[in-house]
């Protein structure tokens, strides 16, 4: 074991810990899974109780992949998903800085797991226990080009924003 394992098993731990706070807050928090669908639903989405239990399980089920280092690159690329979907939808408008609801913390997270991708589990991992590794441009395509396939599927399948009033036009009632 090196130190750059104990280094990826600390990344993987934080951001699969933080991916569950996530999806649990979705789940149980303040406005449980009706605002979180209230929310996803002022996004554009389509069906937003199941984008909200997608959510949910999306998170949860990366947080806790990756805190094990299981599927890792996979748990990665749902990661990025999920980060470029709440990126572009709910972040992008609002500039850069996250105390200004920016992307900066969404993009963080999906660059972090695509490094993850590239790095590999490393050897404090169930992937390294199973011999089932996938490192290199393997692990952070499947990260990067899977988590933007996610999301395009999700955003073909499921966003229909509602067109904007023109300037001189009362907004709908």
């Amino acid at each position: 074991m090196h130190v750059a394992d104990v280094a990826l098993f600390l990344i993987r731990v934080v951001v699969g810990i933080t991916m569950i706070a996530h999806g649990v807050n979705h789940w149980i928090g303040s406005g449980k899974i009706a605002g979180t669908a209230r929310w996803f639903g002022g996004l554009g989405l389509k069906q937003p109780v199941l984008q909200a239990w997608l959510s949910v399980l999306t998170e949860v089920g990366a947080g806790v992949l990756l805190i094990f280092g299981l599927l890792t690159s996979f748990a990665a690329a749902a990661v990025v998903s999920v980060m470029l979907v709440a990126g572009l939808l709910a972040h992008r408008p609002n500039g850069f800085f996250v105390f200004k609801e920016g992307y900066e913390y969404v993009l963080v997270l999906a660059v972090v797991s695509v490094a993850i991708g590239i790095l590999g589990p490393g050897w404090l991992s169930l992937d390294h226990a199973a011999d089932i590794e996938i490192t290199g441009w393997a692990g952070g395509g499947i990260a990067l080009l899977l988590g933007i396939a996610g999301t395009a599927g999700l955003l073909a399948t499921f966003y229909r924003p509602q067109p904007k009033p023109a300037a001189n036009e009362p907004a709908a009632q």
